[in-house]
């Protein structure tokens, strides 16, 4: 079984601008870049699992994410950095739009984009960690029963969805990937 970390993607890897779509708006944090170069290099599969409620809200569409998605990886392999995949959930249960207006089994703090990778890649969530910015990312993670950690970049755990305790609060991903190395030596 294959261990990775599940990443949120905007406000943990790039700078949340509020609905994040527009290529040129892609920013990463501060140490985001170094921090998943070396979980990559101690053998963990790096995949992004990412609400995009403004999908369903109908500020942008489901090619403008992929588009967007296809730059930041393509930035990210040019820096060293390989994303396995990304799991997206464009839906919201009230404010959704046609289709995407449902209470889904994918929309944080579900679990459904978790135990889809797990299936694809493998994965043995008990091995496999959660890193975010908000507390419905540390609850997904409880969840699922992945070790989890808050970074203080983005929302930095204030968004006060849940009452939750991470396992690590981080400054930034780089200072999370110090602390999943450090304290992943037991698997």
């Amino acid at each position: 079984m294959h261990k990775a970390i599940f990443l949120d993607r905007d406000g943990t890897i790039n700078v949340d601008t509020g609905y994040t779509y527009k290529i040129e708006d892609l920013k990463f944090e501060e140490g985001a870049v170094e921090g998943l170069k070396l979980l990559q290099g101690s053998g963990f599969k790096l995949i992004i699992v990412t609400g995009q409620s403004g999908i369903g809200r109908g500020y942008y569409t489901e090619e403008d994410y992929h588009r967007f998605m296809q730059h930041m990886r393509s930035e990210l392999r040019r820096k060293g950095v390989n994303i396995e995949r990304d799991y997206f959930c464009p839906h919201h249960p009230e404010k959704g739009k046609g289709k995407y207006r449902v209470d889904c089994e994918c929309r944080k703090p579900k679990i459904r984009m978790l135990k889809m990778a797990a299936s694809d890649f493998g994965l043995d969530l008990s091995r496999c960690w959660v890193v975010g910015d908000k507390t419905d990312d540390i609850e997904m993670g409880r969840r699922a029963n992945c070790r989890t950690v808050l970074v203080r970049t983005g929302k930095g755990g204030k968004d006060g969805n849940f009452k939750v305790t991470p396992e690590y609060t981080a400054d930034n991903l780089l200072d999370a990937a110090r602390y999943i190395i450090s304290n992943s030596k037991d698997f």
